[in-house]
């Protein structure tokens, strides 16, 4: 099997189906129908109504999006599916504001009145209690029904417009490696960061070095799409702080549903434990023949120990792989992945046009979820399938619920992903035969480690200092590049002296319009999922049917909530988070042994 692409069908022939059209008319009338019943809407009949109607149009809109997004992924130059996604960011903005004088009546309504409004038989309805209580905690933070209407139709050609042209740009990027021992060679910016996951080693430094000639090519271009993102959320947090001043990082908190107690435990005890991912990275840097890691080869595929070359994954080979993994925490995991290959629901074909990266979505009229990658065969790639199978699997048990419950943060949506790698990464770590096939497996371990104990610590400093920075004013992007290198420096440290810094730019996270810190809740998954995956032994035979309740809770509730609930444990408290990283350490540990033993026995 080579590396399937996407088939779509499920919601629409393609983008041509007239039923899309049908559709965005059935939104249209929704958005009418909200619009016509507004001075009802302090009635708990035109309350119910209102949510309903909302919910419709929303699954609608959000499968179009998603089909139109799928499109543009594959092929960054797609005009007709850019097109369908900025209709769809209109409509959604229309939506937004015919809502909004409803969703001011459930922020300050009495708490009888919304009881009443639950009180309702469609799940639609009387499911979004969690969801209603989130909004209710903002309601010091909400503008009048006019200035929320405005502002969320100036998002569409205004902030979200900063998030579409950094991907467009770099969709359509080119970049040129240069190597003194061949021509050079142009290929589209996703094709020469995916260089950098594998193992082609001799490429990956000229791959790096397009990368960063590219970035400092449109650096300007770059640097005013963050310059602009910051700039409008400080300034709609300004307008917001009406009776107490908001913080930037607050919305953030909001939409992980976590604490700030939580988010501070998080990241001290992260910082007071770099030392590890440091250790991590030397140790990479050793079975590279080098003294420390480098900008081009820290997310590389394990160099080949001795004169065996680094294993290429053929696609096929990857699902058993994962497949196998799966069914040792239950046969109904492997028979989900059989079901995704089947129904064509990974997309892992290598495009010249291809977006960077890899995601998984879901097609919220059908709840099929999604894949997206770029196969290159490696064993990250490997891992990279198994993650986002994770997210898939997450999605899939809760099909069944109604929508309102299934959007859960990114906190706890790393939860099945990062627990999906530890699963395939111990398969393989006990099928190994020799210390060589040992150190190969644990190499994922500590890649892992490095990325999201070092790395993701790295993006939250640096986008925590641009945004204190960015209060006073615009940064160029020398001074972006210099506030990367120092963030970089303070973390790595002798585990990687070369700084990335044009990270900044060729970063997606960093330019995506509308969420700001996409970042520590990976570090909080990964720690999160160590805990839960700790539980697999002690509960044995009840650990599924727990994994699959946890699961359908982080949609409904606070993750300090779940972890209680769960695991019985405290997040706001750094013994949580240290249990975690004891358990990684140990393994960068068993691989230093099996290291040294190995040098010894040259």
């Amino acid at each position: 099997m080579t590396a399937p692409s996407w088939d779509l069908s499920i919601a629409y022939k393609g983008l041509d189906d007239t039923k899309i059209e049908q559709d965005i008319e059935l939104v249209q009338q929704c958005i009418e129908l909200l619009h016509l019943h507004t001075e009802k809407r302090e009635t708990v009949i035109a309350m119910q109504n209102a949510i309903q109607t909302t919910e419709a149009a929303g699954t609608l809109l959000a499968t179009i999006n998603t089909f139109a997004t799928c499109f543009a992924s594959v092929d960054a130059k797609h005009v007709k599916a850019k097109n369908l996604m900025g209709r769809v960011a209109k409509l959604n903005s229309d939506m937004d504001q015919a809502f909004s004088p409803y969703e001011n009546v459930l922020t300050h309504a009495s708490q009888d009145f919304i009881e009443s409004v639950l009180n309702h038989p469609s799940a639609d309805v009387s499911g979004q209690a969690f969801q209603i209580e989130c909004l209710r905690k903002q309601a010091d933070t909400k503008l009048s029904i006019a200035e929320e209407q405005l502002l969320s139709a100036m998002k569409v050609d205004g902030r979200d417009a900063w998030g579409r042209l950094y991907n467009n740009l770099t969709g359509s990027l080119q970049v040129t490696l240069k190597s003194a021992e061949a021509d050079d060679e142009a290929m589209g910016f996703s094709q020469a960061a995916s260089i950098l996951y594998g193992s082609d080693f001799d490429k990956q430094e000229p791959a790096w070095r397009a990368i960063q000639a590219g970035m400092k090519t449109h650096q300007e271009t770059f640097a005013s799409i963050l310059n602009a993102l910051s700039g409008w959320r400080h300034t709609e947090y300004q307008k917001r702080s009406k009776d107490r001043d908001i913080h930037f990082l607050e919305p953030s908190l909001h939409g992980s549903r976590i604490t700030p107690e939580t988010l501070d435990a998080l990241m001290s005890t992260a910082k007071n434990n770099r030392h590890i991912g440091q250790k991590a990275g030397k140790l990479m840097a050793k079975v590279h023949g080098l003294d420390e890691m480098k900008p081009w080869n820290h997310l590389a595929a394990m160099p080949p120990l001795g004169e065996k070359q680094a294993k290429v994954y053929p696609f096929d080979e990857a699902i058993e792989v994962i497949k196998e993994a799966f069914e040792s925490v239950d046969p109904e995991m492997a028979s989900f992945v059989e079901m995704m290959v089947e129904n064509g629901w990974i997309e892992a074909a290598p495009a010249a046009n291809k977006r960077l990266g890899a995601y998984c979505t879901k097609l919220s009229a059908t709840r099929s979820p999604l894949v997206f990658m770029t196969w290159s065969g490696s064993r990250s790639d490997l891992m990279t399938l198994a993650h986002e199978l994770g997210h898939a699997f997450h999605n899939w048990v809760m099909r069944d619920m109604p929508l309102c419950q299934t959007r859960y943060p990114m906190t706890l949506a790393e939860t099945a992903s990062i627990f999906a790698e530890n699963i395939v990464r111990d398969s393989l770590l006990q099928q190994a035969q020799t210390d060589d096939e040992k150190l190969e497996m644990l190499w994922e371990e500590l890649s892992t480690s490095l990325a999201l104990m070092v790395n993701i610590p790295v993006r939250f400093e640096f986008e925590k200092a641009f945004y204190e920075q960015r209060q006073h004013g615009e940064l160029t992007a020398e001074q972006l590049c210099e506030l990367m290198e120092t963030c970089w420096k303070e973390w790595y440290g002798d585990a990687m002296s070369e700084a990335d810094t044009y990270f900044w730019a060729s970063k997606l996270h960093f330019s995506i319009s509308t969420t700001s810190f996409y970042n520590y809740p990976y570090l909080f998954g990964y720690l999160f999922s160590k805990g839960v995956y700790a539980q697999r032994e002690d509960k044995g035979d009840d650990f599924y049917h727990d994994y699959l309740a946890l699961l359908r809770d982080t949609g409904s509730m606070m993750a300090e909530e779940a972890v209680e609930k769960h695991l019985g444990m405290d997040l706001t408290q750094t013994t949580f988070w240290q249990q975690s990283i004891d358990m990684v350490a140990e393994k960068i540990n068993e691989f230093e042994l099996l290291l040294d033993k190995k040098s010894k026995n040259k």
